[in-house]
C-alpha cells in the first residue's frame, strides 16, 4: 500500500531552469590559434586546441573568443614558470564549464553522442543444463 496521492498521469517537472543549456556532443570546428598572440609553449597551444574545439564553443560570441585569447596568454605565462597565474586561469575556465561541477553549477549539459554509445557487455551465456538454484544450493551447503 502506498502513501499519499497517486502521481498525475502526465507529471511535468516544473523546476527546469530558464537558462539551462544543452550543448552538442563531440568537438566543434573551433578556430585557429592567432599567430599575433605570440604563444610559445606547447601547453598553451594544447590549451587553445582543447578549448577551441570544446562543445561549449558552439554558443560562443566574439567576446568569449577574446576571453579565450587572454586566458591562453595567461596559460602561456604559467607554462613559462609564473605559477601565480594558476588561480586566475582556474577562475576563468570555471566560467566556461571546465569541470563536471562547473557545468552543473552553470546548468550546462552535453548531449550524448549517438555514434559513441557503447553497448553494455553482455553476461556470458550459460549452458542450458546448468541450474542456478542447484548451484547455489550446493555452494551454500558445502556439497
Amino acid at each position: 500500500m502506498t502513501r499519499g496521492p497517486a502521481p498525475k498521469d502526465n507529471a511535468v517537472r516544473r523546476n527546469a531552469h530558464p537558462h539551462a543549456q544543452q550543448l552538442p556532443a563531440g568537438t566543434q570546428p573551433g578556430r585557429e590559434l592567432p599567430k599575433a598572440l605570440g604563444i610559445t609553449t606547447g601547453g598553451a597551444k594544447r590549451f587553445w586546441k582543447t578549448w577551441a574545439s570544446a562543445p561549449q564553443t558552439s554558443t560562443w560570441t566574439e567576446t568569449d573568443w577574446a576571453e579565450l585569447e587572454i586566458t591562453t596568454k595567461l596559460v602561456d605565462g604559467l607554462f613559462l614558470g609564473d605559477l601565480k597565474l594558476a588561480g586566475e586561469i582556474r577562475q576563468r575556465v570555471a566560467k566556461w564549464g571546465a569541470t563536471v561541477e562547473d557545468r552543473a553549477r552553470l546548468r550546462m549539459t552535453i548531449d550524448k553522442d549517438p555514434e559513441s554509445t557503447e553497448e553494455p557487455e553482455k553476461a556470458p551465456e550459460q549452458s542450458p543444463e546448468v541450474n542456478m538454484d542447484e548451484e547455489l544450493y550446493k555452494l551454500l551447503n558445502g556439497g
